[in-house]
């Protein structure tokens, strides 16, 4: 669904509800962001210095079912506009800075507390025993395999080892996007390194509460997919269209702090 920015007419009416505010927490430190291992897979991937996170807090209790004016309000607020990083044309590094016309805002299911949702990849031909990947011929790629097969084609016969159902999930939705990479990016023979940073992002990423009376974990984070378009088009995370160009916000309610996963399909980039 597409929300479209109020225009002078109507100002009075929006001014009625309460607006989210937001600032930048310059402070906070992603640790997938600093692990070693994970910037040389990123390296490997073509995805080092496109793939970023960034936090910010807000002011305002948040409902899902306010979502649009949440997206709305964050891409309209001051701090936003001059902190926000994104890659230009010219491959660089910048504040957004851009005035936004419309949004596009999808709740993105995210309901997973471990790595199970992995499992069925190990007993069905894709994994052998030792976590290798099945390779397979294929008429376009000569690195195509197995994996790749059920990520992308759709009468595969593996597609729906992974549940329609856990597949719209965020976990999944991550270890995809880290399996598929950046523009030259060289793929793993084991399914190890693609596991451990989906779940090394992913918590980082999203918060988990435990009940204290049933121990129960459960996620407390929701998560968005967003675009957002200025007058001439789309301009949010990029001016192309591509599965790879991918920005999701993660909203913490109990905290109020929002993260920003942003990564720019291209060739790996060594400065942010």
């Amino acid at each position: 669904m597409v929300t479209y920015f109020p225009s002078n007419m109507a100002v009075g009416e929006q001014a009625l509800k309460q607006q989210f505010t937001f600032s930048l927490l310059p402070s906070k430190v992603f640790a997938f962001t600093q692990d070693r291992q994970t910037t040389e897979f990123f390296m490997k991937w073509s995805m080092l210095g496109r793939i970023s996170a960034q936090a910010f807090t807000f002011d305002q209790l948040f409902h899902p079912y306010r979502k649009h004016d949440f997206v709305s309000d964050f891409f309209r607020d001051p701090n936003v506009i001059s902190n926000l990083k994104v890659i230009d044309p010219l491959e660089l590094w910048k504040p957004f800075e851009r005035d936004v016309a419309s949004v596009n805002v999808e709740i993105i299911p995210c309901t997973k507390v471990s790595m199970d949702i992995f499992d069925p990849l190990y007993n069905s031909g894709i994994l052998h025993p030792n976590g290798h990947i099945v390779k397979c011929l294929h008429e376009h790629y000569t690195d195509f395999d197995e994996l790749k097969k059920m990520l992308l084609i759709e009468d595969s016969e593996n597609y729906e080892i992974i549940s329609l159902e856990n597949r719209v999930e965020f976990l999944f939705r991550l270890f995809k996007h880290i399996c598929l990479g950046g523009e030259l990016c060289q793929y793993e023979d084991v399914i190890g390194p693609y596991i451990e940073t989906t779940r090394l992002i992913y918590k980082d990423l999203v918060s988990v509460r435990k009940d204290p009376d049933t121990k129960e974990i459960t996620v407390v984070s929701t998560v968005l997919k967003v675009t957002a378009c200025d007058q001439s088009g789309l301009c949010y995370p990029s001016r192309t269209r591509e599965e790879q160009n991918f920005v999701y916000l993660i909203v913490d309610p109990l905290k109020r702090h929002v993260h920003v996963l942003y990564h720019s399909f291209g060739v790996g980039l060594f400065k942010t």
